[in-house]
């Protein structure tokens, strides 16, 4: 924090930033919204006057960047100017939610009550950023600004993560990309979204996001030469048919970058599409779908289209409003390229998303004004249905929400979108509950299909019932939706607590046959015969015939006869503990927490951390667990349990052996295997655990297990190996 703070100068940059919000929203401001923003800002000025950020910067600064990105990149207005610049106020300072409707009105309140994270002791177990998500959503099925206006506060805190620690960074960071930017995705705020992820990759895993933003940057000027070229026929043709239109060269980000590289297995110069190309056409509404077939036709006459990689979300829009003609075509020097084709509406709603809906209202566009619409009312009807915990509701939520579609119809050609990989058995419930659990099967596109069928784009689906079916635990390995999911849960709930409820007087009438009083004693006795660990269990199982009635006998009440305890339901102990031993992991060799006093730690299974990774810990109620920042659970461990994670780093005693995983690549050879295990055993004075090695039509592929000090050994042993004549690639894998 800076030591000498120039009060005059901090006045002159607040109120920079206060006449900026101010022009960049005045052509969305009408009569009294001028004064209105006044209030709001002065009011918020003095709430936070004494309080400053991170960084050391006036607290005002925050709300201001909130409001200038809900007014320029979301494109919202006066209301939620007002609220951006209050979304603080409750719950930094002594305001109440009354004050701020009195003052400014019941909308305001109600989205800045939305925005005021719920306060009070959470349990151990749950999750404090999941109920304030659920609290969120609630909000959001009411108001959806309040949701636009979260996302822009957590656009302002991830540009601004530097100043932040960091175990808060990897909490921050995670949450966003857990949450946030799917969410931004899917209210179709695209810039935004691409902005948060690529924010998460610099601050999770800097040095990749470092050497992807060079790649880039190197490859610009080549690419921008590339650019011109390919558009200059496209141009000409266009301008010769008297189009008004745009084309701009729109460069991938580098989160997307990356995941296409670890999901296809590629290296940065095997991305094909690393850019893509926009053609944003002006005309009107009425003519802009036939004039995206007319572009696209311009496009294809001078290079060869791939049609597999044709997109028409211009007849058919995504669930959040998403519409935009996409084909890929290859270039004349052998590249593919992406070539987008929409109009200038279909352009402000893609970067807008949500918000620029508004402004197209009355342009009588009704189909992706209903499918959002659509999208808001499975989200209240998942909060209404939803009777689990915040955590797994949350989990739910992501599931089915942030998932590609798959687009079927009835058989009176009602179309019915529901999350990709959704089956037969997920149609019969999203039409209605009781069709979904009368459900036997489904006709799709004429042919019989069980349950389990997962359903594809265009299929007609004819849902078959019969009074006599019932759900079984079974079907809920069928289904993916959350309304499935929890009714079929609903009814197996009902239904074992009736048969339990037959269970019960079919041992009360047992006990009295054999004259003998249903005490405690007796009921814990035949619990410990039976094997059973508690009552409504036992009746249960009496009632659906897996314990026998009639072996209830005298002999089990008599109280000479010995009988086992009564099992508890105890988790099996974990043999982790057992593994560290055997691994030699010690407790010396981790420094954790802000002091450095000892903890009891194991490290987790699912990542294998080993020394020289960057890590963080997790509180469990047995200790501490470790975890690479880059182990797939660590996201969802961070943003949903961001209170109990610690910091962790590895000190410099390094002379323990910690397993590893390796994978090698390449063409088959004799002798190959020799060479490689013999650079394990004699170079480096490794140890190996176990090496397999398939062989397929002249190519091999091996997994060798490790165990090595640290990364630095590891990287010796992975680059030594890579050296072998025949090995084309050398990578860790989570072990």
């Amino acid at each position: 924090m800076a030591t000498h703070i120039d009060p005059e100068v901090e006045r002159n940059e607040i109120l920079r930033a206060y006449r900026r919000l101010l022009r960049t929203a005045k052509p969305y401001l009408h009569g009294n919204d001028a004064k209105l923003i006044k209030k709001a800002f002065n009011t918020s000025l003095e709430a936070h006057k004494d309080m400053r950020r991170k960084s050391g910067e006036p607290y005002i600064l925050h709300p201001l960047a909130v409001a200038q990105i809900v007014v320029e990149e979301i494109g919202l207005g006066t209301t939620s100017i007002v609220a951006a610049l209050l979304h603080d106020v409750v719950e930094d300072t002594p305001w109440e939610i009354a004050d701020v409707e009195r003052e400014f009105g019941d909308k305001v309140a109600r989205i800045v009550d939305g925005l005021t994270k719920i306060s009070g002791v959470f349990e151990y177990g749950t999750s404090e950023q999941a109920e304030n998500f659920r609290k969120m959503l609630l909000t959001l099925s009411e108001d959806v600004r309040v949701i636009l206006i979260k996302i822009a506060d957590r656009l302002h805190n991830m540009r601004t993560l530097d100043s932040m620690p960091r175990h808060k960074q990897l909490k921050i960071a995670s949450e966003t990309i857990y949450l946030y930017a799917p969410l931004a995705h899917r209210l179709g705020l695209y810039a935004i979204k691409s902005e948060l992820e690529d924010l998460y990759l610099k601050y999770t895993d800097t040095e990749v996001y470092t050497e992807l933003v060079n790649k880039v940057r190197q490859s610009r000027a080549s690419r921008n030469r590339f650019i011109k070229e390919f558009v200059m026929p496209i141009d000409e043709e266009l301008k010769a048919q008297g189009f008004s239109y745009e084309i701009k060269g729109r460069p991938k980000s580098i989160y997307s970058i990356l995941k296409k590289m670890r999901k296809q297995n590629i290296t940065f110069d095997e991305v094909y599409d690393l850019f893509a190309i926009r053609v944003i056409l002006d005309v009107p509404f009425e003519q802009e779908k036939a004039a995206c077939w007319q572009v696209y036709s311009v496009v294809t006459d001078f290079y060869q289209p791939n049609p597999d990689r044709l997109r028409d979300w211009v007849s058919t829009p995504k669930a959040n409003g998403y519409e935009s003609l996409h084909t890929t075509v290859m270039s004349r020097t052998g590249q593919w390229v992406e070539v987008q084709i929409r109009s200038r509406r279909m352009d402000d709603i893609a970067e807008k998303g949500y918000a620029a809906h508004w402004k197209y209202k009355d342009t009588g566009s009704i189909l992706p004004e209903s499918s959002l619409e659509a999208w808001i009312n499975k989200v209240r009807e998942m909060l209404e249905t939803n009777n689990s915990s915040a955590l797994e509701f949350m989990d739910e939520f992501r599931q089915n929400l942030f998932v590609k579609e798959v687009y079927a119809f009835t058989p009176k050609g009602k179309l019915i979108i529901l999350p990709d990989k959704a089956t037969a058995l997920d149609f019969a419930f999203d039409i209605h509950t009781h069709i979904g659990l009368q459900c036997l099967g489904a006709k799709v596109n004429q042919k019989l299909q069980p349950l389990s069928y997962q359903l594809h784009n265009g299929d007609q689906v004819e849902i078959l019932t019969s009074q006599k079916q019932r759900p079984t635990e079974e079907w809920l390995k069928y289904v993916i939706t959350s309304k499935a999911r929890s009714k079929i849960k609903d009814y197996l709930r009902d239904d074992k607590r009736n048969k339990a409820e037959d269970g019960r007087f079919l041992v009360e009438k047992r006990l009295e046959m054999l004259g003998i009083e249903p005490t405690q004693d007796n009921l814990n006795r035949l619990l410990a015969h039976f094997n059973t660990y508690n009552l409504h269990e036992f009746y249960y199982r009496l009632a659906i015939g897996q314990i026998d009635g009639r072996e209830i006998k005298e002999s089990i009440f008599d109280p000479a006869v010995e009988l086992p305890r009564v099992p508890s339901r105890l988790e099996p102990k974990a043999f982790d503990h057992e593994v560290q031993k055997i691994r030699g992991v010690n407790a010396n060799m981790l420094v954790i927490g802000e002091q450095t006093e000892k903890f009891d730690y194991t490290i987790a299974p699912c990542c294998n951390p080993i020394p020289g990774d960057d890590v963080f810990g997790f509180e469990t109620e047995k200790g501490i667990v470790i975890h690479r920042t880059s182990c797939p659970k660590a996201v969802e461990l961070m943003s949903n349990y961001g209170n109990r994670i610690v910091r962790a780093k590895w000190t410099d005693q390094l002379e323990l052996a910690f397993l590893a995983g390796i994978r090698i690549k390449g063409s088959d050879r004799v002798g190959l295997v020799n060479d490689v295990t013999k650079i394990i055993s004699n170079s480096l004075k490794v140890n190996m655990r176990s090496i397999t090695i398939d062989s397929d039509d002249g190519l091999f592929e091996g997994q060798i297990m490790v165990f090595v000090n640290d990364t630095d050994h590891l990287n010796k042993l992975m680059h030594r190996l890579s050296k072998v004549n025949g090995v084309l690639q050398v990578e860790r894998f989570a072990s």
